[in-house]
């Protein structure tokens, strides 16, 4: 990953405008620290390094041009209050990805919720959001902003009645700025967490001047009406459901890291953690892009896939998938992954394709044409994949399909038997949503050949001649 050069005309009002920062310690990509070392020595010292990752300890302007010449959508670096938490950081080891067990059966409950969402609601959040005039974290605004979304959030929990939900501020310790965080309490697995996030303050390079309608008023309006719909449909989960609207993501991801950490000291039991990050602007032909890096669950994007063939193929609710890379600590998922959790990030466009006027005075909502229908889409992602995992407190009776299909894999053949069912088609999907082989006008039961496929986790997508679709995940090794 290569840092994109400024002209030496930039470089020196760059110098000019940053010329007496103060250093912090923070973690990002080695052959980010070695570039900053090059181009800035005196602005950053790298402390430590463990393999792709080093701990670094530099200036306020070595960190903004990390932020806004990196191939990347976030700050690129993650903050860190000491040089021990940075070197701790790096060095701590990372779980394996593994086969979370997500099964799909609550097709009753997620088509009640999802033909709920409102797009028109998602709009005027934003709008809302946007006219604050900054998020920016450091700024009053943006403390008053946190505290309307607290008061917006309970007073939706007023409305439903419910005394099972709650909403919390959660102080910093590197921001004035607080998150903010709403919980479902879970009915039989109250200890068991699933967590959607989105980040609530914006940045510019003018502290005043900070719309952020895209990034990421988006996110924030595209959870809120997540929670709207859940309550109004009374959905009660199994597990504990939380949701996140974290502060200073701009500046080093400071709330997630700060909140993601407690979280695993605390030895809490996050299942898994979605990140919505910008979800308005299309710019790419596909809708919704899964983030490919190294630090994501291979499994829980597995599953996103899994959710958008079973939900979001054909119909009223139809969205389209994609792949993408992300790169280092580009936005709150990668607090949860760089913590031992299942992270997974999915984005509104190719990041060579997203929205251009994000962290500029031009991000507003008028520049995604005043509607936010492609955000909806990802708040209907985000209902399918809250209620699937969290579950219900009433017994779903329509994984009928899904029960039916055993596969397994031995000697790199894929053997599947789907009783009665005759098989259309099998498609083979890896994690970032690429078909790999597809076989067509196979019998109810048999093998598949996966030789000239590599190990890894992989999605079988199996369509019948009575139109049924049904997926199971499988990995090769």
């Amino acid at each position: 990953m290569k840092l994109k050069l400024l002209s030496i005309f930039s470089l020196v009002l760059f110098n000019q405008a940053f010329a007496q920062s103060d250093k912090f310690y923070a973690t990002t990509d080695s052959e980010n620290a070695k570039e900053l070392k090059e181009k800035f020595p005196e602005e950053i010292e790298i402390v430590g390094a463990t393999g792709h990752q080093s701990a670094v300890f530099l200036t306020k302007k070595a960190a903004e041009f990390l932020h806004h010449n990196v191939i990347t959508h976030g700050p690129g670096y993650v903050y860190k209050t000491s040089k021990e938490e940075a070197l701790s950081a790096i060095n701590k080891a990372k779980k394996s990805n593994k086969i979370l067990a997500f099964t799909i059966d609550q097709d009753a409950a997620v088509n009640s919720a999802i033909a709920k969402v409102s797009a028109d609601n998602i709009k005027a959040h934003i709008q809302v959001l946007e006219n604050y005039g900054t998020r920016h974290h450091s700024t009053v605004k943006a403390q008053t902003a946190v505290q309307d979304l607290k008061a917006k959030w309970e007073g939706l929990i007023a409305t439903s009645g419910r005394t099972d939900v709650s909403v919390r501020i959660v102080n910093h310790v590197g921001t004035p700025m607080p998150s903010l965080v709403f919980t479902i309490n879970g009915t039989t697995a109250p200890n068991d967490f699933i967590i959607v996030g989105a980040h609530m303050d914006s940045i510019t390079n003018n502290v005043n001047n900070a719309p952020g309608a895209d990034d990421d008023a988006s996110g924030i309006a595209t959870i809120t009406e997540m929670i709207r719909v859940l309550l109004d449909v009374n959905y009660k989960p199994s597990k504990t459901v939380e949701f996140m609207a974290f502060a200073a993501e701009e500046i080093g991801l400071v709330g997630s890291s700060e909140i993601a950490q407690d979280y695993a000291s605390n030895n809490k039991n996050v299942v898994s953690f979605v990140q919505f990050d910008m979800t308005n602007y299309k710019g790419s032909t596909k809708d919704v892009y899964l983030t490919t890096d190294p630090y994501n669950s291979n499994d829980l994007n597995l599953f996103l896939i899994e959710l958008m063939e079973h939900y979001n193929k054909t119909g009223t609710h139809a969205f389209t998938y994609g792949n993408t890379i992300c790169n280092y600590g580009c936005s709150d998922h990668f607090s949860w992954a760089e913590n031992g959790y299942d992270a997974a990030f999915p984005f509104e466009a190719s990041f060579s394709q997203y929205n251009p006027s994000i962290h500029t005075t031009n991000d507003k909502l008028s520049n995604m044409g005043n509607s936010a229908t492609h955000a909806a889409k990802f708040a209907k992602l985000g209902l399918e994949f809250i209620i699937e995992t969290a579950k219900g407190s009433v017994l779903a009776v329509s994984d009928v399909a899904n029960n039916s299909v055993n596969i397994f894999v031995k000697d790199k053949f894929l053997n599947y038997q789907l009783g009665k069912e005759i098989v259309e088609s099998v498609v083979i999907v890896d994690t970032s949503g690429r078909q790999l082989l597809e076989s067509k006008n196979l019998l109810s039961f048999g093998k598949i050949d996966l030789n000239k496929i590599n190990n890894g986790f992989y999605l079988a997508v199996f369509k019948t001649m009575s139109g049924k679709v049904v997926t199971k995940k499988f990995i090769l090794e």
